[in-house]
């Protein structure tokens, strides 16, 4: 079974966000994965020291196919920093996973097949 690891910005952490509905959306994308038969997992970060130990445990916890990393961090510009932290993670603990991104939470599973 073909296996994803999702990485975005927990949005509780964002001012001004409606969090459960991004919580929401991202539910409805894993279980599109659950009925496409991929398996998947969503790792939340924040950017501060927990960042790096928080994903590598997600990264080495199985060999992923797929690290789909979010618009959120990608397209934020004082995320930058947290989105080449996380790039670097993944080519690091997880080289045998392709990269993806997405536009938004809605395409997750979108991004993700493209490199399954």
């Amino acid at each position: 079974m073909p296996s994803v690891l999702v990485v975005g910005f927990d949005p509780r952490a964002m001012p001004g966000v409606d969090a459960d509905a991004i919580n929401t959306a991202l539910d409805k994308e894993l279980a599109r994965f659950g009925e496409l038969g991929v398996d998947s997992a969503v790792t939340l970060v924040v950017s501060d020291d927990s960042a790096e130990p928080t994903l590598v445990a997600s990264l080495t916890e199985r060999p992923w196919d797929v690290v789909v990393v979010g618009g959120g961090i990608r397209k934020t510009e004082q995320l930058l920093l947290l989105f080449e932290q996380i790039v670097n993670l993944v080519h690091r603990h997880a080289p045998q996973a392709a990269i993806a991104f997405n536009a938004g939470v809605a395409d997750t599973v979108e991004a993700a097949l493209r490199r399954l």
